[in-house]
């Protein structure tokens, strides 16, 4: 047999380069299993969860989605800041939905324990602005 060939036999085998068999290194029920698309996404819940406790009643007419980056013209950033999150307003039959964009806010942050902060404070930011209220009213420990 040479290698980097099939065996003759047309068998396939899992090992095909002596590194082992290929497979999901982590089980699916740990928190790092599903990349960092999932991990941000269990981010968003539970900064969710935390201000549903004071703001259920408003945060039911609010639909909460997650982009990888945003879909605007880049003429747009001419300033210098990319868009971290965006408030689009009640229209037609859509809700009333706040977008955050992970790529740009992964990009600010230096680890697990910044990134659920900035996810959190840019999720109390875009409220703040929707309910016409200051963010340390949606969130006291806010401290921008």
């Amino acid at each position: 047999m040479v290698a980097g060939l099939p065996p003759r036999d047309g068998a396939r085998r899992r090992d095909r380069r002596g590194r082992g068999l290929r497979g999901p290194i982590l089980p699916p029920d740990l928190p790092w299993a599903g990349g960092k698309a999932a991990r941000f996404d269990r981010i968003v819940e539970g900064c969710l969860a935390r201000l549903e406790r004071s703001w259920s009643a408003q945060l039911r007419r609010i639909e909460v989605t997650v982009e990888e980056v945003p879909n605007v013209d880049p003429a747009s950033w001419e300033d210098g800041m990319v868009p971290l999150a965006h408030t689009f307003g009640r229209h037609g039959g859509q809700p009333t939905r706040i977008t955050l964009y992970r790529r740009p806010i992964e990009s600010r942050a230096d680890g697990l324990a910044e990134l659920a902060i900035l996810v959190l404070d840019v999720l109390v930011e875009q409220l703040a602005h929707l309910l016409g209220r200051s963010p340390r009213d949606i969130d006291p420990g806010y401290d921008r």
